[in-house]
C-alpha cells in the first residue's frame, strides 16, 4: 500500500513536530510513508471565505499530487472534512455553472482514499492499540470537523484508552465548540474569545495536564487561551500521544 502524508498548510507552518509524530508512529506500525513535496493547501480557508473559484486549483493540484497512492492521511479533521465533504460539491458546482466534469471527474479518485489519521489506524490498519506510553492525564476535544464532519466519534477514545499510562478524563461539553472556526474567529472574535474561555474552563474542571485534539488549529486557539487565562495545562495533538513510547516518553 502507498501511503501518503497530507500534512496541511498549518501543521507545515506552525506544528511540523505533529507530522514527524505521524511518520514516526505509521512507521512504527509497518507503514512506508510518502510525503509528496509538491503539496500546498486543500483551499479551505478560500472555500470558506467565499472565494471558491478560488479554491479549485488547490483541489485539483491535490488531486494530481496524491493520484499515485493507495491512501492519503492527514492528522486534520479539518482539512480531511475539507477533501471528503467540500470537494465533491466543487465538483457538482463546477458541473452545474456549465463548466463540464472536468473537475468532479479529476477529485473523485482521490476523495475516499483520503483519511484523518484517527481513522486510517482503526478503519485501514485495524489497530487501537499502537503501542504508545504517554504517563499524563489526557482530557480530549472532539474538533467540530472531526466530530460532525467526519463522524469520528470514538475512534480517537478508544486509541487513548489504549495508550500506556494515560488516565483519560471525560470533557464537560465536550462536544460544543471550541469557537475557533477558522475566519469565524477574524470576523467574530468576541465570541470566538467567550467559547474558548469556555472551552478552556471546562478542560481545566478535570485536572487533566493535557488538553487533546486531533486538528492543531482548534488546539492553536485553546492554546491562546490557556495562555491568556494562565491555565497550568498544555495543548497536545493526539498524533504526538499516539506516537510516544516508553523509550521516547515527553517529560
Amino acid at each position: 500500500m502507498r501511503v501518503a502524508l497530507f500534512l496541511t498548510c498549518v501543521n507545515d507552518t506552525l506544528y511540523p513536530d505533529t507530522g514527524r509524530a505521524v511518520v514516526r508512529l505509521l512507521t512504527r506500525l509497518g507503514v512506508d510513508v510518502d510525503f509528496p513535496p509538491e503539496q500546498t493547501c486543500c483551499g479551505q480557508a478560500h472555500y470558506n471565505t467565499g472565494y471558491r473559484h478560488r479554491a479549485e486549483p488547490l483541489a485539483r493540484r491535490y488531486a494530481e499530487v496524491f493520484a499515485a497512492h493507495d491512501a492519503i492521511v492527514t492528522p486534520s479533521g479539518s482539512c480531511g472534512a475539507m477533501v471528503r465533504e467540500l470537494y465533491p460539491r466543487m465538483g457538482e458546482r463546477a458541473r452545474a455553472e456549465g463548466r463540464g466534469d472536468g473537475l468532479a471527474t479529476a477529485l473523485a479518485p482521490v476523495v475516499p482514499k483520503t483519511y484523518e489519521l484517527t481513522e486510517f489506524l482503526v478503519d485501514v490498519l485495524g489497530v487501537t492499540d499502537v503501542g504508545a506510553h504517554y504517563p499524563h492525564t489526557v482530557t480530549y476535544h472532539p474538533t467540530c470537523h472531526g466530530l460532525r464532519g467526519l463522524g469520528l466519534g470514538e475512534r480517537p477514545l478508544n486509541l487513548l484508552r489504549a495508550v500506556k499510562g494515560l488516565e483519560l478524563l471525560e470533557l464537560p461539553g465536550a462536544e460544543e465548540c471550541c469557537g475557533f472556526g477558522g475566519t469565524f474567529a477574524v470576523k467574530n472574535p468576541d465570541v470566538s474569545a467567550a467559547m474558548g474561555t469556555d472551552k478552556v474552563r471546562n478542560a481545566e474542571s478535570t485536572g487533566a495536564e493535557v488538553l487533546c485534539a486531533a486538528d492543531n488549529s482548534c488546539l492553536m486557539h485553546l492554546g491562546g487561551a490557556m495562555s491568556r487565562l494562565k491555565v497550568g495545562m498544555r495543548p497536545v495533538h493526539i498524533a504526538e500521544i499516539l506516537a510516544s513510547t516508553e523509550e521516547e516518553s515527553p517529560a
